[in-house]
């Protein structure tokens, strides 16, 4: 497994669950880490733990100005931006505890998982980008989910949302794969043990997946050289074997 020595990372959606696993072990590894969410208090309680120089950097993913200074506070205090993780995201499963058909979806319920989900995902794209290509390196990693490639009844914005992050994944890599940026999504590979499956009784969440489930995919990808594996979608076990065979060492 490589390490990302002085690396640094951008974490978005870092204050609890997949987030904060992912900036724990990405400060195990060595790197430098901003965190970003709404919750300040959480993320300074994840901050403390870190064997790492990090930054908490509180903003909601929906605010482009809130966006911008996340990543010129990252630039101020590391110098550069190596990876983007666009992990911030909701489910109306999260909030009601239910799904939730087409027709009950309000569109206040729709515009929030649209714009934190995907919105969210382009104005960190777009405000990050600019510094790696200036660098003529990066690596954009977008959390995706199995919903990113097929339809469930009672969640089309959920579902809807991560289609959109498919795509502006494959987008992301076509623009960028010139100035030596990889962009790919990554995805658990099944239900993760956070608070989207809160409502689940106690023993159905001892049977799904840690929230560490990604953590050992994400330094491979964040890892990556330019010229690295771009534009693609996998889960982590996926990924871990498509990477460990490219990269041996």
């Amino acid at each position: 497994m490589p390490t990302l020595e002085n690396d640094s990372i951008v974490v978005t959606g870092a204050s609890r669950g997949l987030g904060r696993s992912m900036a724990e072990r990405f400060a195990a590894e060595g790197a430098r880490v901003a965190l970003t969410a709404r919750d300040e208090e959480r993320l300074e309680a994840v901050a403390a733990d870190l064997p790492t120089e990090s930054l908490v950097a509180p903003a909601n993913v929906r605010d482009a100005e809130a966006v911008e200074r996340v990543i010129d506070r990252t630039i101020d205090a590391f110098g550069r931006v190596d990876t983007l993780v666009n992990n911030a995201g909701v489910s109306l499963l999260g909030k009601h505890d239910s799904r939730k058909g087409l027709v009950d979806v309000t569109e206040e319920e729709w515009d929030t998982v649209l714009e934190v989900n995907l919105k969210g995902v382009f104005l960190f794209t777009r405000a990050a980008l600019p510094h790696m290509y200036e660098q003529g390196q990066g690596n954009v990693i977008n959390i995706s989910s199995g919903l990113g490639r097929q339809a469930m009844a009672g969640a089309g914005s959920y579902v809807a949302s991560k289609w959109g992050l498919e795509g502006l994944t494959r987008t992301t890599a076509l623009e960028s794969e010139e100035y030596g940026v990889n962009a790919n999504a990554l995805a658990p590979g099944g239900r993760v043990d956070t608070d989207i499956w809160a409502h689940l009784p106690a023993e159905e969440r001892e049977r799904i997946l840690d929230p560490d489930v990604m953590d050992d995919a994400a330094v491979l990808l964040a890892a990556q050289d330019p010229g690295g594996v771009t534009g693609e979608s996998r889960t982590a076990n996926e990924w871990e074997t498509r990477l460990e065979r490219t990269n041996p060492n």
